[in-house]
């Protein structure tokens, strides 16, 4: 039995530096998924003060001007909110360059037989998570992260309640669990938020801490169940722009990079991640589209009542179409014998990349939709690999109703 711990999870906002890049990457790979949905991609994007690059390789039947994808990431930038030169960061000034390459022959050769015959994209392992302590089978600490920066935005955008507000921000979460590995509550909130100057630091300071807890927070716990709402009470610890004064943020003062948010793209730290990211990569890239299968196997799981918690990691080797292992961890909340899950999964899954593909239904431009406040645990989005379409096929090849308690 464990002792009574504390986890923390972090999020950011659509306008951290990071997130920036991760949406342009999905920006452009929707793009070529939409004149070549058989199109590879693996996109990267770098920013920092008045500049923007895009680097990586496709292999298209479609060719995309750079003239377009400037247009594709201007947009999106724009649609985040800077738009203002106040800012340090403009939609419409920042100089663009494009690096972009063809796929080298090789990974192509070793990738593609047919559509219906693919190799992975490339060797590595990923995880998948699930666990039942909310309804979306997320840790609530992550979970609530996404959700309060996403209401935030919705302030933000759609409100005149915190004028004063601008695109990056970023918080932390943290939570206790008892000797029972039951979640508790929530012991404190860490919000960063960018704002514009005010006349005096000291009243902007005590303005925000003022807004977060009378305007954010009731608008969050609006949008919760009453069992999430049960984890708040009047003691959490705040800490609101802890280090005093936002004004200046984004790409102004922060380089951004695709793919440096791995953890808050997932689990918030509950589960393990594999070695790669997500953004900016087709579903041939088994960094991605594995790691979607692997949430998708998992979250079944436990729907079906197996586990309690379950963590799934699948691995490839690049080229070949069929995994090398696969690792079921019950975390000891199996309720049946863990290896009738285990051959159960191998039965009822074709877990090669043209099968998750085909799954997933992975072909199709959703990937903008992924890149800010998380991958898993989507509401918000009809994913695929969120829905919970084989539960009754698990249940029937364990045959759950006549197996002995484990």
């Amino acid at each position: 039995m464990r002792l009574a711990h504390l986890i923390t999870s972090e999020s950011v906002s659509e306008g951290h530096p990071d997130k920036i890049c991760d949406q342009v990457s999905d920006a452009v790979l929707d793009a070529y998924l939409r004149v070549d949905p058989h199109a590879h991609v693996a996109c990267d994007t770098f920013v920092t003060s008045k500049y923007m690059l895009l680097g990586g390789e496709i292999q298209s039947k479609q060719k995309i001007s750079t003239q377009e994808l400037e247009e594709i990431a201007r947009s999106v930038v724009c649609d985040i909110g800077y738009n203002n030169d106040d800012y340090g960061y403009n939609c419409d000034t920042f100089e663009f360059e494009s690096r972009l390459h063809q796929q080298s022959q090789e990974i192509a050769n070793a990738v593609v037989n047919d559509h219906l015959n693919l190799g992975a994209g490339d060797q590595g392992m990923m995880f998948g998570y699930a666990c039942n302590e909310t309804s979306e089978y997320m840790p609530f600490s992550i979970l609530l992260a996404h959700k309060l920066l996403r209401e935030l935005a919705n302030i933000r955008k759609n409100t005149k309640l915190m004028p004063y507000l601008r695109p990056d921000a970023k918080c932390q979460i943290t939570v206790s669990y008892d000797s029972k590995e039951r979640l508790d509550r929530i012991e404190t909130i860490v919000l960063s938020t960018q704002h514009e100057p005010f006349k005096n630091s000291k009243i902007a300071l005590k303005t925000i801490r003022r807004d977060v807890k009378r305007i954010l927070i009731p608008r969050l716990l609006d949008k919760l169940s009453d069992k999430d709402r049960s984890y708040f009470h009047d003691d959490i610890q705040y800490f609101i722009n802890p280090s005093g004064s936002f004004i200046a943020g984004g790409p102004f003062c922060d380089t951004g990079l695709t793919g440096r948010k791995i953890i808050v793209d997932t689990y918030g730290g509950h589960a393990p991640h594999g070695g790669g990211a997500f953004s900016g990569k087709d579903a041939t890239k088994v960094d991605r589209s594995a790691a979607y299968m692997a949430r998708y196997i998992a979250k079944n799981i436990v729907a079906a009542g197996l586990t309690d918690r379950c963590t799934f990691q699948i691995s490839y080797a690049i080229g070949y179409t069929q995994p090398i292992s696969i690792y079921i961890d019950d975390h000891n909340t199996a309720k049946i014998n863990p290896h009738k899950i285990e051959r159960a999964v191998r039965e009822l899954f074709d877990m090669s990349p043209s099968g998750i593909i085909q799954k997933l239904d992975l072909y199709k431009p959703i990937y903008q939709k992924t890149s800010a406040y998380g991958h898993f645990g989507r509401t918000d989005f009809d994913f695929n690999w969120e829905k919970l379409g084989d539960v009754e096929e698990l249940l029937k090849i364990v045959d759950y109703n006549k197996s002995r308690t484990y």
